[in-house]
């Protein structure tokens, strides 16, 4: 992806932690990369003028967890549709999970879905491949085949990897080719078929629940299986404060570990179960107001490295149904960034730490060229504004499913423009 004409963002605040710069910059950008970073009102030129004055400019947001569910599922989620739902929320790219159908464990389907991707011409998209064959948990997949077609990590998201033994082969091979493994963690036996978080609400509300344990168990076995045999492994949406001091305890003895926390668990409880409201329901489930306050110290301290939405689209029919037979999982595209905002604005996290963990450490933990608007970089871009209010309307979002918690939600906070290799993406001016 690459623009033809030169862009000018003039009268922003740029954050770029990556290169310890915040403050009043502008950015130039040209046949499709960064050219030139300045003090505000040094640089002339630019085919075209964005007035980011009250706003951040900041490396593209990158989302490592989303469900784009093509190949397979495309009455829930498009690559096309999802791409549209990611820069409307000012994500410059997606890393995708393998639970498509066919189940991308192989190279001939990482290739169907960048395909897609470069058809869409949106985000940029990134591949996860499979973990094990069809997610069966039994047999590795293909990792070399699917690494030269192109992904950047390997997981069985969606299903925990229950076999310690398969655990540990994953580690020692995906280092031949330098991939993080990334685990949903679940104890499968723990976790017991329930539908929400093991607790209070859950005794009131007569459903059937999942306690914290069947999550810390399963973090604690996989570091202790990476202390042994080393590589890269990434915990997927940690939701409880159990996890979050194993991690601690992992980071400080230097085991390479990386973590991410998605937005519904640092911003709801599982309260908001409380009139069997099917869009509150998802792996892992929504936890305490005690869980809550830790994700949001771990995003604060580092323990926690990045914010990922999990996105995971699903048809109306398959959450308005009775609790116990929906769905897990909801969309997060277009609401991670307002979300995050919130913490800025109430729970003290920095700005400059905000674009850390949608940004710079995302691009890090998958080895992408991005992350940085140093010169020469590519020119992907989000151009936030801090202030704009708005409403979430559940049938305006961008993404083909609509099964999010957060509709009737007040929010401050959008992508004033999200730019992708020099091309500005959103608004989209031939559509909106």
């Amino acid at each position: 992806m690459s623009g033809g004409d030169s862009i000018l963002i003039a009268g922003g605040r740029l954050i770029d932690p990556a290169n310890d710069l915040d403050g009043a910059f502008d950015v130039l950008i040209e046949d499709g990369r960064v050219a030139a970073v300045e003090a505000s009102g040094t640089i002339d030129g630019g085919d075209r003028r964005i007035d980011a004055d009250g706003c951040w400019v900041t490396p593209g947001f990158i989302d490592m967890h989303v469900h784009l569910r093509e190949p397979g599922y495309e009455y829930k989620e498009t690559v096309a549709t999802g791409t549209l739902s990611a820069v409307a929320g000012g994500f410059t790219a997606v890393a995708c999970m393998a639970n498509t159908k066919p189940v991308n464990d192989s190279g001939a389907v990482t290739e169907y879905i960048l395909d897609r991707a470069r058809e869409a011409g949106l985000a940029r998209v990134h591949p996860i491949g499979a973990v094990s064959v069809g997610l069966q948990g039994k047999e590795l997949a293909e990792t070399g085949e699917m690494r030269e077609a192109g992904i950047v990590g390997v997981s069985d998201d969606g299903m925990p990897i229950a076999s310690g033994s398969l655990m540990r082969r994953a580690l020692e091979y995906s280092q031949l080719f330098d991939l993080p493994v990334i685990v949903h963690e679940e104890d499968p036996e723990l976790a017991c078929d329930g539908v929400m978080h093991e607790g209070q609400t859950c005794l009131h509300l007569g459903l059937k629940g999942m306690p914290s344990a069947a999550e810390e168990a399963m973090v604690a076995r996989d570091l202790a299986v990476l202390e042994q045999t080393g590589g890269r492994l990434h915990i997927a949406h940690v939701s409880t404060a159990g996890s979050v001091r194993l991690l601690r305890d992992a980071k400080r003895r230097g085991l390479p570990v990386t973590a991410e926390v998605t937005p519904h668990h640092f911003v709801l409880t599982d309260e908001a179960v409380a009139e069997y409201d099917t869009n509150a329901k998802m792996k892992p489930p929504l936890r305490t107001r005690d869980d809550v306050g830790v994700m949001v110290e771990a995003l604060r301290d580092g323990t926690i490295d990045a914010i990922a939405t999990d996105h995971a689209p699903h048809h109306r029919d398959e959450k308005e149904v009775e609790f116990d037979a929906a769905a897990f999982g909801i969309v997060g595209l277009e609401t991670a960034l307002p979300l995050t905002l919130k913490l800025v604005r109430e729970a003290g996290l920095d700005p400059a730490t905000m674009v850390r963990v949608m940004s710079v450490n995302p691009a890090r933990i998958l080895k992408l060229e991005a992350g940085s608007l140093a010169v020469g970089m590519p020119a992907d871009i989000t151009v936030v504004d801090p202030e704009d209010r708005w409403t979430v309307q559940l049938d305006r979002l961008r993404s083909k499913s609509k099964n999010s918690p957060f509709g009737g939600w007040e929010m401050i906070g959008s992508a004033r423009a999200t730019i992708v290799g020099g091309r500005v993406l959103w608004p989209r001016e031939d559509k909106e």
